[in-house]
Parts: C-alpha cells; sequence; structure tokens
C-alpha cells in the first residue's frame, strides 16, 4: 500500500511539473493535452501486460450493507476527512495563487504541495514505526491545521508557500496510515475493507471542491480554506473512535 501511494504522488508531482512548464514557456493547450494524452494511452498499454490476473480474496464477508461496522465506519470517516483536505488543495492551490496571491505562475503552490507531499510518503512508514499510527494521526492532523492557518492570515506570496508545503507534509500520511488501518477489520478481508474505506475517499474528492467553491462565492476563499482546518480536527477524533473499535 506504501509503494502504492508512493507512486501515486510521483504521478502527481511530474504532471503538475509537467504543467507548469506549459505555462512558463506558453505552450497551447492542445499540443498540452495532446502530449498528456499520447503519453497516457502508452502507459496504460505498457502497464496493462503487468496486471495481476485472478486476483481474488479467498476469505472473509461480502459486503453487507445493512448494519454497517463500526470500525469500517470510522475509518471511512478518517478517510473522507483526508480527503476533503486533499482533493480541495488539489483543486484550489492554484486558484488560491492566482486570485488570493495574485501570482503569475499560479501552479507553483501546487507544485509545492505535491512537492511536500511526495517527500512525507518516504518518510511514513518509518514514523509510523517510531510514533505509532494513533499518534501520527493527531500529529498529521495538527501540521495541516497549522499550514492551513498560514494560507488563511498570510494570504502573500512567500507565506503561501509555506503553507502549502507544510500542509503537504501533514495531508500526505493520513491516507496510507488510513488504508493500513482498514486492513485490521475483523469483519472483512483486508481487500474488501480497503475497497470499502477508499469509497469515503471518492467521495469526499467529490464534494469537497465544489462544496469549497460555494463556501468562497458566499464569503472568501480565504474563508473557505477554514473547512480543511475544520475537516482535520474532524480526522482527529474519527481516529480515536476508529481505534476504539478494534
Amino acid at each position: 500500500m506504501e509503494v502504492f501511494t508512493v507512486f501515486g504522488v510521483w504521478g502527481g508531482l511530474f504532471g503538475i511539473l509537467f504543467a507548469t512548464s506549459m505555462i512558463y514557456f506558453n505552450i497551447t493547450m492542445f499540443v498540452h493535452l495532446a502530449v498528456v494524452v499520447v503519453f497516457a494511452l502508452i502507459l496504460s498499454l505498457t502497464a496493462s501486460s503487468y496486471l495481476l490476473k485472478n486476483d481474488r480474496e479467498t476469505g472473509g464477508n461480502k459486503l453487507r450493507l445493512g448494519n454497517p461496522d463500526k470500525f469500517i465506519f470510522y475509518t471511512g470517516l478518517v478517510v473522507f476527512c483526508a480527503a476533503v483536505c486533499e482533493g480541495g488543495i488539489y483543486d484550489w492551490s492554484s486558484v488560491y495563487f492566482r486570485e488570493v496571491v495574485n501570482a503569475e505562475l499560479f501552479t507553483l503552490s501546487y507544485l509545492v504541495f505535491m512537492v511536500a507531499m511526495t517527500l512525507s510518503r518516504f518518510f511514513t512508514d518509518a514514523l509510523t514505526n517510531l510514533l505509532g499510527m494513533k499518534k501520527l494521526f493527531l500529529i498529521s492532523a495538527s501540521v495541516v491545521v497549522f499550514g492551513v492557518l498560514i494560507l488563511i492570515l498570510f494570504p502573500t506570496f512567500y507565506p503561501a508557500l509555506v503553507g502549502f508545503f507544510i500542509t503537504g507534509l501533514g495531508v500526505a500520511s493520513i491516507f496510507p496510515m488510513s488504508f493500513s488501518l482498514a486492513s485490521h477489520s475483523k469483519k472483512y478481508a483486508p481487500g474488501l475493507a480497503i475497497s470499502i474505506v477508499g469509497t469515503y475517499a471518492t467521495v469526499g474528492v467529490l464534494l469537497a471542491p465544489p462544496f469549497v467553491g460555494y463556501v468562497a462565492h458566499i464569503f472568501s476563499l480565504n474563508l473557505a480554506f477554514l473547512i480543511f482546518v475544520i475537516a482535520a480536527f474532524l480526522l482527529i477524533v474519527f481516529s480515536r473512535k476508529a481505534y476504539q473499535q478494534i
């Protein structure tokens, strides 16, 4: 799981590096998207031959919609809160940098965020072994709160870059830890438990960006970032609830 999440942030990092380069050199959108499509097709065709065959769970219960497992429910809410922070910043970091900070190279904020996430993912396992997952949930959420508060209180170029970097450091470890925690389910096999929890993540990624947009439209984008602070605090609560069910 750790390898998967590290490769995920590497993909995001190279993607934003490429997009930033296209913007910097004034490459047209048509050429930009054409290169992305060709690269994606080649990569997909190459990777398809390495997919696992007949990879099915041999044990564990089937999914039951009634009477949801409390452990999976709270773990899912942890992932949901992490997805709100991560997905929201994915979509709004560049908008924040362009409209609030008034930076010309507006993708730089997302680039800094992804660099921090990539660095953090490399050390998640070591930190988990050193501090314990329960304590690291608290620390990671606190780091997210600190980073986002910098963005809210100091919406200028260099403080904003620092804020995005700190937020990336905090949010990166939450997904791999949550999926690892889900594998301890007593009701479901690890693969099924992770799939269920992953659904919460998908919902968070889908709901957070438009919700941030609505709040920003009513108030301001600065105040809308308080959503990430609230999500980080709730993450602490739900992670404690999940551990009580083990």
